[in-house]
């Protein structure tokens, strides 16, 4: 049974990431219980503003940004500099996502911050790193999957590089950089003091090529691309009634059980079939019985066929499909919260399940809704001095949203 504790809870976060590497890592810490301060600029982040929409609600915003308190400050004025001085004193992590040496421009790098509180641990995530030879270059999602390889790994021989379909470097490199923010505070409980990090998108792009890549830089041989890549020999995505199915044939999947779901009893000691290697130096063969054995079949068939006989399949789901399985929602993979624009929205949601200390699924802070939460009761500051920040622009609570065009809600 959860106690109602979550495993972070009295850790305080502060989240000066933009887009979604550095956001995202914050989010995974928000919903393990810490407080996580979301700093952003006057008017609010600017992936507030990018579609896709549920109403005018940011279906990119609220992924990397729910569970979390918004802080709206001008830190490029001297008070707003002040604010972030103080709020770091108070604070367990400082999360930046900045190119290289800006938040050193900015007054904030590790040297100062570790002077204003020795247990800070700061996180900086970029595109290649604080250091190396791309050090100083920008970058987004696609870089690591181009300098890393995984575009020429993906798809069929033959085909120009393919890129995956949704960010898998920035997602991976947050993760990277939330495994990174748990050792640092752990490893603080020994020393008592805190620690600066680096991540990139550029090192995750190579977390995901390392076995080519390491076989490369051991024989100097290319290994062939192909769409059996991690599937087996012979598997890969077959097409059937209304879709697509996977059926992998791994190595420790036994050949046994693949000739009966294909009713092909006779292909057990068939030696073109009984090894990987033999499996796919014949794959045309298979894929053509495969086809053949599912065309009638729908993807949801198909599948439910072979997991019978203990193969593993699964349908290649449109995102409507995905979105209408049930799966993610029994899980709670997915959830809907409450949201200010939308009404409700799904938000990715618990997938720890701890036994005793639950995840913390919040929903999105308006433009600068905390901002006296945090100046006044975390800080100490007074009605009178927020009133005049507030005046003087260094913070606000204006937001752009009656200049978005939005999408009807079901």
């Amino acid at each position: 049974m959860a106690n109602g504790k979550a495993p972070l809870e009295g850790y305080r976060v502060i989240d000066l990431g933009r887009q979604q590497a550095g956001p995202r890592c914050a989010q995974v810490l928000a919903r393990l219980g810490a407080e996580v301060i979301k700093v952003e600029r006057l008017g609010g982040e600017e992936t507030r503003y990018s579609q896709p929409w549920v109403g005018k609600q940011s279906a990119y915003w609220v992924q990397y940004n729910s569970g979390k308190k918004s802080l709206s400050i001008d830190l490029r004025t001297e008070k707003g500099k002040e604010v972030l001085r103080e709020l770091v004193k108070v604070s367990d992590v400082l999360l930046q996502n900045f190119r290289p040496g800006t938040i050193e421009k900015m007054g904030f790098g590790y040297e100062f911050l570790k002077q204003l509180n020795p247990k800070i641990v700061m996180v900086n995530v970029s595109a290649y790193g604080q250091f190396g030879p791309y050090s100083e270059r920008i970058g987004v999602d696609p870089i690591g999957q181009t300098i890393s390889g995984v575009t020429m790994v993906t798809g069929s021989r033959d085909m120009p590089p393919i890129r995956a379909g949704v960010p898998i470097i920035d997602r991976t490199t947050a993760l990277h950089a939330a495994i990174g923010t748990l050792a640092a505070l752990m490893e603080r409980e020994v020393s008592g003091e805190g620690q600066s990090m680096d991540v990139c998108l550029a090192d995750t792009g190579y977390s995901y090529t390392e076995i080519p890549v390491t076989a490369y830089h051991g024989t100097k041989v290319i290994q062939e691309r192909g769409e059996d890549a991690g599937v087996g020999g012979g598997g890969g995505i077959f097409p059937c009634k209304d879709g697509y199915v996977l059926i992998t044939l791994p190595a420790s999947s036994p050949w046994p059980r693949v000739c009966d779901a294909l009713d092909k009893p006779e292909w057990k000691e068939d030696p073109r079939f009984t090894t990987r290697h033999a499996r796919s130096d014949n794959k045309d063969l298979l894929a053509d019985a495969i086809k053949e054995y599912i065309a009638d079949m729908t993807p949801l068939e198909a599948a439910n066929h072979f997991v019978n006989y203990d193969v593993v399949a699964s349908p290649a789901n449109t995102i409507a499909q995905a979105e209408e399985d049930p799966h993610p929602w029994e899980r709670g993979a997915l959830k809907e919260v409450p949201d200010f624009l939308a009404g409700t929205i799904a938000v990715s949601g618990d997938f720890w399940h701890f036994s005793r200390t639950p995840a913390v699924v919040g929903s999105t802070p308006r433009v600068g809704e905390h901002n006296e939460d945090v100046l006044g009761d975390l800080l100490g500051y007074s009605p009178e001095e927020i009133e005049g920040m507030r005046k003087e622009n260094v913070i606000a609570e204006w937001d752009k949203y009656d200049t978005i065009p939005g999408t009807p809600m079901v």
